[in-house]
């Protein structure tokens, strides 16, 4: 009450005696009444006197109403914030979460790693949504083999796994064009990713009428396991458009209804919650920040962007290890500093996702890339996605980090930790002969003119309508004496120039002169190559991944400028797509080589015999076989790729990544079991640069992070 309001004036007419009969037996009513109040509040004063307002009380019975209502609902299935904690089925719920990303992992291994995640103590598993992987081209949706999602999140519910699920539709992730699939790029006019741009929202809405009706039947209150999907991905650290994410928690809503919660996960900084948050009741506010800081000050700071009582403490990526990018030392994070930094928030009933919890493998072309200052300054990641997570990409368990983690959570799980399985099984199965199947110059005669895509100026990749892979680019020059200097000013990523007199009276040997890479773009010098006729111009480019993050990520591949020799602008192209296939698609024959589009089947079939002339410089294919003997069990195994130069790897079929031990730090490329099989196995390889002289590979039973590297790890927690 306002005491500082009066009360109302009383009437100052006379009454009768009767009527002052019946005031004094009211007065003293009255008298007795407050007598026996007084009474009461005497004896129930210690009840009061901990409750400091009226309001105080109310609220609290409240919340007791609350409790006892969920203790009635107990075989309802509910997963709630309130109290600033997360209740599950009526009962506080800790969440000890790790990601652990379907789309890195085989499906023949998810269950094996997804008990591995339990074995380490986790209750929850968060994972990542990649469109692209999903919807390769507009209007085909893949959900199959590695793209099962429904599949991997049943797998999840059958081992008593909750599910966190991070819907999209940007995900950054390390993963090319961070999640967003790179056909986007080839709108016309232009649409600006990730804001309230009505063409990009358009395709937003497309893409998620398609999703989340999928997971719809998987939500918690539905049987299934998803207690939480996120919206975008720490979007305070690119933009600030609040209508953009209002839209998105609408489609959200409108598809999964108003009881899973919803939430948006930022940078631990005022600046990236102002930018990344939806204030209210309906969008629940997530933090992460780096392992080293000091939590509880963050989390303070989280309750400001979160409605009261509804910020239950939540780091929703606790940094485990880091990515490497190629070309640095392998991020190695130590495991007692990392468990000491987990059990500051798990000691005080603090929620936690380890990011990774297992990392994995970018497998195909999917690798994401990071700039630093600028655009050129292009930093791509490793086919391996390991993390220094405390389950390797091979899925091993024995090491400190496990055991040092595992320890920490054992205290704080309310449940008992399963046994920790053992390390599955590697095989070395020896050196692998390989033999030079074809050049990829000697192939170019074979392809039907009528496919070829001819401009007077180079196009990006997106345009032509490849996502993937290589682009060779061709066009002619008059040689001068003294020679001439190539400039292209804008490459993405990496250019090995090739030249060729282009009469095939002058011999027609191609040559290479030099690479362009992205990163470090300089003049080539192109000498006189005295054809008779022009001098033919190569220009393989290749897409090394698409960058994930920050305010660069329209990555577009290929030639993006005009190129320039001798100051004058080249024109009249041709250009000759050598896409390959990724992970969920097999290429078209269309300019492409048909031998590197149905390799191995017409590579593995030809007969050439090794001569040391068949190893050369420039882009060929090589291939090799390898057998496991039918009475021994199919294991994983490791492709030693020391003293090649740099390309890409397939196994059956199956495109394992990139390769490039130039550079480093990884030397050996990741081959899972279920690629393999009992008696012969084909590995080929598209080699870019030069082959081993020897030309083997080694099949061996460990990873290797010790080739050259270029600079120090960027990033050590």
């Amino acid at each position: 009450m306002n005491r500082s309001k009066k009360p109302p004036a009383t009437e100052s007419t006379s009454k009768s005696s009767a009527t002052m009969a019946r005031k004094r037996s009211c007065k003293t009513t009255l008298i007795f009444f407050v007598l026996l109040s007084v009474i009461a509040f005497v004896a129930f004063v210690p009840v009061f006197a901990s409750l400091p307002s009226l309001s105080s009380h109310s609220h609290d019975l409240h919340l007791h109403l609350r409790r006892h209502h969920r203790r009635e609902k107990i075989d309802v299935r509910n997963f709630e914030i309130a109290e600033d904690m997360f209740w599950k089925d009526g009962k506080p719920f800790q969440i000890i979460g790790g990601d652990l990303h379907y789309f890195r992992i085989l499906p023949g291994y998810w269950e094996d790693r997804l008990l591995r995640a339990k074995a380490l103590g986790l209750n929850t598993i968060q994972t990542y949504i990649p469109w692209n992987l999903h919807e390769p081209e507009p209007g085909k949706l893949v959900f199959e083999g590695i793209a099962d999602l429904v599949s991997f999140l049943k797998l999840c519910q059958k081992l008593g796994l909750l599910v966190m699920l991070r819907a999209g539709p940007y995900i950054c992730a390390e993963w090319d064009l961070g999640g967003f699939p790179a056909w986007l790029l080839a709108l016309e006019p232009d649409i600006r990713l990730r804001s309230s741009d009505p063409a990009y929202l358009r395709m937003v809405e497309r893409w998620w009428g398609v999703l989340l009706p999928k997971v719809a039947p998987l939500l918690y209150g539905s049987g299934g396991p998803i207690i939480m999907v996120q919206i975008e991905n720490e979007f305070g650290s690119y933009g600030d458009d609040k209508a953009y994410l209002s839209h998105l928690v609408k489609l959200a809503r409108g598809n999964l209804g108003e009881d899973i919660i919803l939430y948006t996960t930022d940078g631990g900084s005022r600046e990236t919650l102002e930018k990344g948050t939806i204030r209210g009741d309906d969008v629940f506010s997530a933090v992460d920040f780096t392992t080293g800081d000091d939590p509880w000050p963050i989390f303070k700071l989280q309750k400001e962007f979160n409605s009261p009582g509804k910020s239950p403490p939540l780091s929703s990526e606790f940094y485990t290890g880091w990515l490497t990018h190629w070309g640095e030392k392998i991020a190695r994070t130590d495991a007692d500093f990392s468990a000491a930094a987990l059990e500051k928030i798990l000691s005080q009933n603090g929620s936690v996702v380890l990011y990774m919890a297992h990392g994995g493998t970018n497998f195909g072309f999917y690798n994401g890339a990071n700039t630093g200052s600028d655009e050129s300054d292009y930093k791509p990641d490793l086919t391996s996605y390991d993390y220094d997570a405390p389950i390797t990409e091979s899925g091993d368990v024995d090491n400190a980090k496990f055991k040092a983690i595992r320890r920490v959570v054992k205290k704080y799980s309310s449940v008992s930790l399963p046994s920790v399985p053992s390390n599955n099984k590697k095989t070395g199965y020896g050196p692998i002969q390989l033999q030079k199947t074809a050049s990829l110059f000697d192939l170019l005669d074979g392809i039907d003119s009528a496919r070829i895509v001819e401009a007077e100026n180079p196009t990006a990749m997106e345009y032509l309508y490849q996502m993937f892979g290589f682009l060779l680019y061709v066009s002619e020059y008059a040689s001068k004496t003294g020679g001439s200097k190539l400039v292209i000013p804008k490459v993405h990523d990496r250019a090995q120039v090739f030249i060729s007199c282009s009469s095939k009276a002058n011999g027609g040997q191609v040559s290479y002169i030099g690479t362009i890479e992205r990163w470090s773009n300089q003049a080539i010098g192109l000498p006189n190559a005295e054809c008779v006729s022009n001098t033919s111009l190569f220009i393989l480019v290749e897409n090394m991944g698409r960058v994930n993050y920050g305010p660069y990520v329209f990555d577009r591949k290929g030639i993006l400028s005009s190129v320039y020799v001798d100051g004058r602008v080249l024109n009249r192209w041709k250009m000759i797509s050598i896409p390959f296939h990724n992970l969920n698609e097999v290429p078209k024959l269309n300019p492409v080589i048909r031998v590197a589009s149905e390799f191995p089947k017409v590579l593995a079939r030809k007969e050439l015999k090794h001569k040391s002339e068949d190893v050369l410089e420039g882009p060929s294919f090589y291939t090799g076989r390898f057998s496991i003997d039918k009475t021994s069990g199919v294991t994983d195994t490791y492709i030693s790729l020391r003293g090649w130069g740099k390309g890409i790897a397939f196994v059956n079929e199956f495109n394992i990544g990139r390769y490039w031990p130039t550079s480093g730090p990884q030397c050996n490329l990741y081959i899972p079991a279920p690629i393999l099989r009992h008696g012969e196995n084909v590995l080929v390889i598209f080699e870019l640069e030069s082959a081993n002289p020897e030309l083997v590979v080694d099949s061996v039973d460990q990873p290797d992070f010790m080739c050259a590297s270029r600079k120090a790890s960027v990033h050590q927690l």
